[in-house]
């Protein structure tokens, strides 16, 4: 179910979520009654990567700026994490992972397609975004779904020997078509374009002979001028960017949304530089950000809670250890996929880079829709590639031993 939810409405997602820990709950009493042997979670970097800076984020509460129900809705956010050792705890075979991966693949190739509609002119009635008319996200925001269609594109791509059937490989690489034409043509999301191109890039160096890869530093530069010469909607974007960041330098103002950004991010800088080591508390970013702005912002600025930037909010919030632990977790993710097969290895780093760069322009983990994404999907590679180098006892199937190195 929680496979099947991300990307669609909130309402849906934060049911999904608690559906999962209650029958999680549930099933931790009864497979322990029953001694039903499950993944071993100490045999994987993430889980306790996840709960060590969680942990750390929790100790922070009695020194936040915050007040306790904001400090404690804050922790709740970053709390989203728990669903990746969740995920991996109980699913419990590979024919598990492989029915939840194909679930989420079909809830995302619903959104592509209904983001196609929207393009089209076809009115959606389920199309409940704000953003469906203009900018043809179907459920959340244009920014969201460029990600989100990014990374589905490049999960069909690395995982479509995973497909049944006669056409199953030709309609995952229609998949991948489909979605990456709809991040370069329709979707305006800038972090999607450059998720996309970095993906892209991965995927060609990945396919080169190792004789090869040492050309891997001039890839992206040459997908990066494909792709600006191929759409003219991702070269304007790029372009705005950049007028945006001249703008904001002469003018020390942030009226467009890279400058706002800008605004945020100068701020939270000087809120590290005061507190470096342990931070200033969690959810205290907005709290920071007032005493530092002392009222030169719009009102509406003033009540943003994250800077719009993931490294940057737990540093304020934790200092310096909040970037560690941050980094601590992709870097475990990063690990367990070097144990996996080849194919999901690299399904699970094309996630974790997307991950990475999503954070570097937004608050990617701590937000809702594409938080729950991200943190569903990497829950799902992480259990694919453990129930694939560690089948059912008596499956004849057999292992591809290969590593990503």
């Amino acid at each position: 179910m929680v496979a099947a939810s991300v990307g669609l409405p909130i309402a849906i997602i934060s049911l999904a979520k608690a559906v999962l820990l209650l029958f999680a709950l549930v099933a931790l009493l009864w497979l322990r009654r029953q001694r039903v042997p499950t993944v071993q979670l100490s045999a994987t970097a993430t889980p306790t990567a996840i709960l060590l800076a969680l942990s750390v984020l929790a100790l922070s509460i009695p020194w936040s700026d915050a007040p306790l129900p904001q400090a404690l809705d804050a922790w709740a956010k970053h709390a989203k994490l728990l669903v990746i050792p969740v995920l991996l705890w109980l699913i419990r075979s590979e024919r598990d992972a492989k029915l939840a991966f194909f679930s989420f693949i079909g809830a995302q190739v619903f959104l592509l397609l209904g983001s196609w509609l929207l393009w089209l002119g076809v009115p959606l009635p389920w199309a409940t975004s704000r953003m469906a008319l203009t900018n043809y996200a179907v459920f959340s925001s244009y920014l969201d779904q460029a990600i989100m269609s990014t990374v589905t594109a490049a999960l069909c791509w690395h995982l479509r020997c995973l497909a049944p059937g006669r056409w199953g490989r030709h309609l995952m690489l229609l998949i991948v078509l489909l979605a990456t034409g709809n991040v370069l043509f329709v979707l305006h999301g800038r972090t999607g374009h450059l998720v996309l191109i970095a993906l892209i890039s991965l995927a060609i160096m990945w396919e080169l002979p190792k004789s090869y890869r040492l050309l891997g530093g001039v890839i992206p530069f040459v997908v990066l001028a494909a792709v600006l010469l191929g759409s003219s909607m991702v070269r304007d974007r790029m372009m705005a960017a950049v007028q945006e960041f001249n703008a904001y330098s002469e003018s020390n103002a942030g009226p467009s949304s890279f400058g706002e950004r800008l605004t945020y991010w100068s701020r939270s800088v000087e809120s590290i530089s005061q507190h470096p080591i342990v931070g200033s508390g969690v959810g205290s970013w907005n709290a920071e950000y007032r005493r530092l702005d002392q009222g030169k912002s719009p009102p509406e600025r003033q009540k943003v809670r994250n800077p719009h930037q993931e490294y940057l909010l737990w540093g304020v919030e934790a200092g310096v250890i909040g970037i560690l632990l941050l980094c601590n977790i992709l870097w475990a993710v990063y690990r367990d996929a070097l144990r996996m097969n080849l194919s999901v290895a690299r399904a699970t780093q094309s996630v974790l880079v997307a991950t990475a760069i999503a954070c570097l322009l937004n608050s990617s983990l701590f937000d809702a829709t594409i938080g729950d994404f991200f943190c569903v999907t990497l829950g799902l590679m992480l259990a694919l590639g453990w129930h694939a180098r560690h089948p059912d006892p008596g499956s004849q199937k057999q292992v591809n031993p290969r590593l990503l190195g």
